[in-house]
């Protein structure tokens, strides 16, 4: 398998290469030369295979022979080490937990596949030391954080938005030290994600220290995201009914993997792209204009992104067939005020406790599935993306009730914030050089 960047000025790369890269050369996000597609009874017998031995169908054609099969299956063995449980709240609405891992949330999966990636390249090929530099919004640094920690060879530097993450996720980013550095960014998570992307076409910068992106940009952060689509349609309640899943969106590499999925072949029906109040892609989907826009602070803060990177691939998957994908997607945004109704009324269905994100979730499910003229055909499924406890204060506040605090959280708050302060691109790119 090769890739190739979506801005059309690079040379093809390997799967290793890509990752290795982050951003092609040119800037532009690195895409499969061709999108393999699964043979019909592998989705008809998905219910027999566990969730390694499908994981490995669905990722081995974008690996090609850059990491041998048996290496494979000791990769996915060690990414996919905790369940994906899903929970039935209504008849025809469930959702799909992506929060076991030890970060609580769904990029657990992405950052581990990657790292091991990574470090199986480091073990096997003559490679100079790498620096990891990514920026989150919320969840990614915590998860790249955990996923790289003690990595030989890899440096990794994560830029979040100061003031504009929970406390328990910056606690999470901030308090491994090794080999992990944060960087409190004064401004957006826009902010944070230009600086990468300005490092990334640095040539100075370039020729003097190694860098990768560990943002759902590079290939082996997004691809493995697939997995979750797979794990939703195997396990349905309503099997006879169509499936139409809905994804909490903010970067926009979690719903690009499941169209990815679906364009495989994997039988789901129609996609949700649920926002908050940053609706650049529900705006562009009601008036075919794509009109980026300053991010907004919110209650689901890993959605706070005004203009989503993965969008681009999302866009080639259909061949930037507007209509085409107006039928594949629907898009619908929130405010915070309708997010914290929305946690009240899934609480009050079944004692479900959510998080804001899965909420937004919740919600664009549920105004697709009421617009359809048989609602009633549709088995819908949102994704929560993140545990509850991390938005405890919103949560436990709107609900009455407490969190039950998981294992992975409880040492985690009495460990000491340690991150740098930055202001601009130049003092990021004077802390890469001196490190």
């Amino acid at each position: 398998m090769e890739y190739y960047s979506l801005n059309h000025n690079a040379k093809e790369v390997s799967f290793l290469k890509a990752v290795r890269n982050g951003l092609a050369p040119d800037r532009g996000l690195y895409f499969p030369k061709e999108i393999p597609r699964l043979e019909s009874n592998f989705f008809t017998k998905l219910h027999q295979y566990s969730n390694h031995e499908i994981a490995l169908q669905v990722i081995r054609p974008y690996i090609g022979n850059d990491i041998p099969t048996k290496e494979l299956e000791k990769i996915i063995e060690a990414t996919l080490s905790f369940d994906f449980p899903l929970i039935e709240i209504t008849n025809n609405i469930a959702t799909l937990e992506l929060f076991h891992g030890p970060t609580l949330a769904f990029k657990d999966v992405g950052a581990r596949f990657m790292a091991r990636c990574l470090s199986y390249a480091n073990k096997t090929q003559k490679n100079e030391a790498l620096t990891v530099l990514v920026a989150t919004s919320g969840d990614t640094g915590g998860a790249v954080a955990d996923g790289f920690f003690k990595v030989k060879g890899i440096k990794v530097v994560i830029l979040y938005p100061k003031g504009k993450v929970s406390e328990l996720q910056e606690k999470q980013l901030t308090t491994l030290g090794e080999n992990v550095t944060a960087l409190e960014v004064d401004g957006t998570f826009d902010d944070c994600q230009d600086m990468v992307k300005s490092a990334f076409i640095d040539v100075e910068l370039f020729s003097k220290v190694a860098l990768t992106s560990a943002n759902s940009i590079n290939v082996a952060r997004w691809l493995p995201q697939m997995f979750y689509y797979f794990f939703a349609y195997k396990n349905r309640p309503n099997p006879n009914k169509k499936l139409v899943v809905s994804v909490p969106s903010g970067n926009f590499g979690n719903i690009c993997a499941g169209l990815l999925a679906q364009k495989m072949g994997l039988p789901i029906d129609h996609f949700i792209a649920s926002t908050n109040i940053n609706d650049t892609v529900p705006n562009y989907l009601e008036s075919g204009n794509y009109t980026p826009k300053k991010s907004m602070q919110t209650l689901s803060n890993a959605m706070d992104v005004g203009d989503p990177s993965n969008f681009i691939r999302i866009q080639k998957i259909f061949n930037n067939d507007f209509f085409k994908l107006k039928r594949m997607l629907s898009g619908y945004s929130y405010t915070d005020k309708e997010t914290l109704k929305a946690l009240k009324e899934i609480y009050s269905l079944n004692n479900y406790i959510a998080d804001p994100h899965g909420a937004v979730g919740y919600l664009g499910l549920k105004e697709f599935i009421e617009t359809q003229e048989v609602p009633d055909d549709y088995q819908g499924i949102f994704l929560e993306t993140a545990h509850p406890i991390k938005f405890s204060d919103a949560v436990e506040s709107t609900l009455k009730t407490k969190i039950t605090l998981p294992n992975p959280i409880k040492d985690l708050l009495n460990r000491n914030k340690t991150s740098l302060p930055i202001s601009n691109y130049e003092d990021l790119k004077e802390f890469l050089i001196k490190n």
